[in-house]
């Protein structure tokens, strides 16, 4: 071949190359807004009239609103282990804590270094990664996000109920709240009044920091869990008896006048969805940035009409929740997607579109959604388990679901009933069709036992730690 058909060629290949980048849409950021205990109904566009949210209803409509999507625990911990792994909380063991149902302060476990979070997929595609709120996967330093794949964390490492001033604070003995920036305590004990706005802010300046590189940015808001906290401007329509008991408070928490502030707390979180909105479009960032909100389980102050339960329950109130999303040009717009989907997908929903690589020693309970997202295609889920703690509660497949045993009323006697309902015609659980069903009830029996010993077949363990202790402030 001669130096000019060389030339040619190398050429040849490198405009091939060029055009193919240019070509190839660029890898999407990712933003999930997660809140904590926010129901089925405490936001306007899924029905709820207590609240106002105006900037979440305006990514509805420009986006699509997931009304069958579920967390695969009620709780905190389990719920958020599973979003960051993509697997059942029992399949990691992180469906209970040390000794209580989600962990606590110095607690000696921890989500396992070794799994393998979406910051640590995204990560190690060449994302940036951020974090601002609340993480609640383990306190001690080999537990926090800093070692699980995020550049940045600024937040609080459980709940922000989890502090001195516990209404039950004699039986637990809480230390002060850390507040923590990277593995370093830069506060104890801060004003909860202005945790959502404080992680407002730094959600915003990492979008500006990383807006010419992918990035995938977490925003876990500590509220609307109690006790309910809201900075001064969103407090300005409260009533004034409420400001009143609340300026007595010292430091004393009011928990039963601060449950009285939920509308308030909205109020401002739908305020954060709109800084985090408005800063992405502002730096030309809304065509290429993929943005979900969601919260972790059913209510405990708020409300899941029309759905039967709230947080801790496994009936729908408890693992499903709002969830809405938004891609311009990508998701539909104005769209109801009632397909059934999991926090657990988006990890390998997020990896696809990524093109990142998953790992492939372990099994991942998540699917890739993103076809079921476009409309394309149906859920690609035949079944999803509820689990309270480590037991499986109830079984879903297709329409039905069967509950194993119900709850019993307190005092009352005998073995608790199973139950079986048709979520398509009676989503709030109310006629037990049970005896009309029997096959359908076989069937769900069997795909339980079936996914209990696949389940024990594969299964690993959380992490602890030796002496563990409460985070302390950094001299």
């Amino acid at each position: 071949m001669n130096t000019r058909n060389i030339i040619g060629l190398i050429a040849s290949v490198c405009w091939g190359a060029t055009a193919l980048l240019a070509a190839s849409p660029a890898r999407p950021n990712f933003v999930i807004i997660f809140t904590d205990d926010q129901g089925y109904a405490d936001l306007s566009c899924f029905g709820g009239d207590h609240v106002h949210t105006p900037r979440i209803d305006q990514m509805a409509a420009e986006g699509s609103r997931l009304t069958n999507f579920y967390m695969a625990a009620p709780l905190c911990t389990p719920s958020r282990a599973a979003l960051m792994t993509g697997c059942y909380p029992r399949r990691i063991d992180m469906a209970y804590g040390s000794d209580f149902a989600v962990l606590l302060a110095g607690d000696s476990k921890g989500l396992n270094p070794e799994e393998v979070t979406i910051a640590e997929v995204l990560k190690e595609a060449g994302y940036a990664t951020g974090m601002f709120g609340k993480w609640h996967l383990g306190d001690q330093p080999e537990f926090l996000p800093t070692r699980q794949g995020f550049d940045e964390f600024f937040g609080l490492p459980y709940s922000h109920d989890i502090h001195p001033q516990h209404p039950r604070q004699k039986h637990f003995q809480f230390p002060p709240l850390p507040l923590l920036d990277g593995e370093t305590v830069v506060e104890q004990d801060p004003d909860a009044d202005f945790l959502t706005k404080r992680f407002t802010q730094r959600a915003v300046q990492f979008i500006e920091q990383h807006k010419d590189e992918p990035f995938f940015l977490y925003v876990p808001h500590p509220l609307p869990h109690g006790p309910l906290h809201v900075s001064p401007p969103f407090m300005k329509d409260a009533p004034d008896a409420i400001k009143a008991k609340l300026a007595k408070e010292g430091k004393r928490v009011d928990y039963g006048t601060r449950t009285k502030l939920f509308k308030y707390a909205i109020d401002e979180i739908d305020w954060s969805v709109g800084q985090i909105l408005d800063v992405i479009k502002a730096n030309g960032l809304d065509e290429n940035t993929l943005v979900i909100f969601t919260s972790d389980n059913g209510p405990a102050t708020g409300k899941a009409h029309p759905l039967r339960g709230k947080k801790g329950s496994t009936f729908e109130g408890g693992p499903r929740v709002p969830a809405v999303i938004r891609w311009p040009g990508k998701i539909p717009t104005g769209r109801e997607n009632d397909e059934l989907m999991t926090a657990m997908d988006l990890l390998p929903t997020f990896a696809g579109l990524a093109g990142a690589e998953l790992p492939a020693d372990r099994i991942i309970d998540g699917k890739d959604i993103w076809p079921v997202l476009t409309g394309n295609e149906p859920s690609p889920h035949d079944t999803f388990f509820y689990y309270r703690d480590n037991d499986l509660k109830a079984v879903r497949w297709g329409k039905w679901k069967l509950h194993l045993a119900l709850p019993q009323a307190n005092g009352a006697k005998g073995q608790p009933k199973s139950a079986l309902y048709d979520l398509e015609s009676d989503i709030s659980e109310k006629r037990n069709v049970i005896a009309e069903h029997p096959e359908v009830v076989a069937r769900l029996r069997a795909s339980v036992e079936a996914f209990e010993k696949r389940l024990a077949e594969n299964s690993r363990s959380a992490a602890f730690v030796d002496a563990p202790t409460p985070l302390k402030l950094a001299k």
